[in-house]
């Protein structure tokens, strides 16, 4: 609910601000007997949420929180009518992308409301008005009216249904003894079931997952909860896994007059036929040429193109729902840059069992220093010969790499990355505050991770110095439109990149979102997705940019933005590898692909970025990454002319993964999807 249920999902979330964002020394301040809950995750506290009752009846709540430097501090106070559903809100303050005020009000027969991702008004009605932004506990009368509601459910503002549905229940240490919570699962608020805990009288209790809020006292079950939590959705996604990898789906299957992509040779090629059978591209040929074996059947590709199945290189393992989305949008393989080694393991034992449809992975852990700016779920070391050690765990649980992270200390990184190298690992990273791009490749790094860490090879010395702060992000922004590409340093350096044969994850797409937008349509990536996924992404998916400091404009962003996109143009011209990635929920590759094509790559180039050079980079060129014979039998068949049209491969007709064959229509209504992409 709200924006922490979204924040592993979106990376802008807020646009250009409706008044100044109220001082933090002028937010309410919560009494002594407030309620009082911390946000935390596995690597600590990071802030606190109080909630209390004011004097009229309202309902106020407090938010203060830093993380790694993004600075959190709201307040909203909600006003109930006699029904218990809101009939005012008022939410004031900042959050890390900028000015928090929401209102909603009733009056007259009218809702209105007005966000910093929209404004509106509809018929006063019984519903719950959905804030965009505020706190986390103001979503404590949210529970009570949904448990109200039962199973007939609650109108939400500004559109959509929920209801809550009760689930298993679980046993906790409290201050005081043992406890009794209860898991719960919120629908029609995102398009997969979202877990919410409840106390033993059905109240609010908790919402748990990468950060979560509890009450204080509390926080020592995180871990447990999560994990119950995590158990509970994988007994969901287990029958919608099987019915998916049923052995009948693997049945041969002749896609016919498809257009084909040669990953290979980096080229399209009209009127083709591929046979799959037994797991394996059997034949390709002419269309019209191949038989179909017994038992097996035809798939008519005119109009359609044909493609290795997509790969993303930065794709953090979400929750089971998660990765059913990814397939749907033709993800068969990905990377995934730091997943937390308890989830890698068990996600890819059930993956290899069957219990969970999930495209194959290819798993980092990240390693960061002991540190308030350290990284949540990252393997935390004080000295070198710890971070040694964080590399042996890592490579004992069988992950394929390393990733070190912004407070890791520099000093660190040389014997650390020997170390992970000695052991066949990948060694990858942000790059750390008082370092520079070329200093991390020299100290041994394969590749960076995000473009603007690229570009910080050409930041202010105090930008490179805070590097583990919002200056990784508000550097290049402000800084990167002067940068001169075609000067003997920047020269030099891609000169150095690719002779390194350094490999490069932009996540253009995460910047585009972030330093282009001003809010009141959908981010480019997004687009195709509005109207079909549920009501609170559509609000967030005109949701604007980063918010502009020190008097810099949105056209500075947007020319620094120009410059990122320039600059994976000059990498890739030089010869330097680059890797298609979104740090996102997967939905953003296709986006993150034409990206590169505007930034001078053919359409060919563009999507071996997405296919085949991933599979070359993690080793597994041999057997996937491409649609050849004896390979393995991961392909997408797509509506449209993707040579001419990178779009297309949003409009996903079939997944073939590991030789099942899976309906691409199926599979966006398993992972909650009202319809097709646009």
């Amino acid at each position: 609910m709200r924006r922490a249920l979204l924040a592993a999902f979106l990376t802008a979330c807020a646009s250009a601000a409706i008044a100044a964002p109220v001082a933090k020394d002028q937010l309410l301040k919560p009494p002594a007997d407030a309620a009082h809950y911390v946000v935390v995750s596995m690597a600590g506290k990071h802030g606190d949420q109080w909630a209390w009752t004011l004097p009229d009846g309202s309902i106020a709540s407090r938010y203060s929180q830093s993380l790694r430097g993004w600075i959190t501090e709201t307040d909203e106070v909600m006003t109930l009518g006699s029904d218990g559903l809101p009939s005012k809100i008022v939410i004031r303050g900042v959050t890390p992308n900028g000015d928090a005020a929401e209102t909603f009000t009733i009056a007259d027969g009218k809702a209105k409301w007005t966000s910093t991702s929209d404004s509106g008004e509809a018929d006063a009605a019984p519903a719950f008005y959905l804030a965009a932004s505020g706190t986390n506990v103001a979503n404590i009368p949210l529970a009570a009216a949904l448990v109200r509601a039962g199973a007939n459910g609650l109108a939400m503002y500004p559109s959509g249904k929920a209801t809550l549905e009760k689930g298993a229940t679980f046993e906790i240490k409290g201050p005081k003894g043992p406890e009794t919570v209860q898991l719960a699962w919120l629908r029609g608020i995102l398009p997969t079931p979202t877990p919410i805990w409840l106390d033993s009288k059905g109240n609010y209790f908790a919402e748990v997952g990468y950060i979560a809020t509890m009450p204080v006292g509390y926080e020592g079950n995180l871990k447990a909860m999560n994990d119950f939590q995590d158990a509970e959705t994988a007994k969901a996604v287990r029958n919608v896994s099987h019915r998916f990898l049923d052995p009948e789906n693997k049945a041969p299957v002749l896609f016919d007059n498809v257009q084909l992509f040669d990953a290979d040779g980096g080229k399209f090629v009209a009127n083709q036929a591929v046979l799959i059978q037994d797991g394996k591209i059997a034949k390709v040929g002419a269309a019209g040429s191949i038989p179909v074996p017994a038992g097996g059947r035809t798939i008519d590709g005119r109009g359609k193109s044909l493609v290795p199945g997509l790969w993303d290189s930065h794709l953090h393992i979400g929750d089971d729902w998660n990765v059913v989305t990814n397939m749907a949008t033709g993800i068969t393989s990905f990377r995934s840059p730091g997943t937390d080694i308890d989830r890698a393991v068990d996600a890819t034992k059930r993956r290899k069992s069957g219990d969970l449809l999930m495209g194959e992975p290819y798993v980092s852990q990240i390693i960061d220093k002991k540190d308030p700016l350290a990284a949540q779920g990252a393997e935390i070391a004080s000295s070198q010969a710890e971070a040694i050690a964080a590399v042996h765990k890592i490579h004992d649980a069988g992950l394929w790499g390393v990733k070190f992270y912004t407070s890791m200390d520099p000093t660190w990184i040389p014997a650390a990355a020997a170390e992970a190298h000695k052991l066949g690992m990948h060694v990858h990273g942000h790059i750390p505050a008082h370092m520079r791009p070329l200093d991390a490749v020299r100290a041994g790094y394969d590749e960076i991770t995000h473009i603007n860490f690229v570009m910080m090879q050409f930041m202010p010395q105090d930008v490179v110095d805070r590097a583990n702060t919002s200056q990784r992000l508000e550097g290049p922004a402000k800084f990167g439109k002067d940068v001169d590409l075609n000067g003997p340093e920047a020269k030099a350096f891609i000169a150095e990149l690719a002779q390194r044969k350094t490999i490069i994850d932009p996540t253009l797409v995460v910047w585009e979102a972030q330093l282009t937008s001003d809010g009141g349509v959908p981010a480019p990536a997004y687009a195709s997705y509005m109207g079909i996924m549920s009501p609170v992404y559509d609000r967030y998916f005109k949701a604007g940019g980063y918010p502009l400091v020190e008097g810099y404009t949105r056209d500075d962003y947007r020319k620094s933005w120009r410059k990122l996109v320039e600059l994976v143009g000059a990498l890739h011209k030089a010869g330097v590898t680059i890797v298609a990635g979104t740090d996102g929920q997967g939905i953003e590759l296709v986006r993150e692909i034409e990206l590169y094509k505007e930034a001078g790559f053919t359409p060919a180039e563009a999507l071996q970025s997405a296919t085949i050079v991933p599979a070359k980079m993690v080793g597994a060129d041999k057997r996937t990454g491409s649609i050849a014979v004896g390979k393995e039998a991961d392909v997408v068949l797509v509506n449209g002319d993707v040579a001419n049209d990178l779009g297309a491969l949003r409009r996903v007709v079939t997944v073939v993964s590991d030789g099942y064959v899976m309906d691409g229509d199926a599979l966006r209504q398993a992972a909650g999807m009202s319809g097709k992409p646009k």
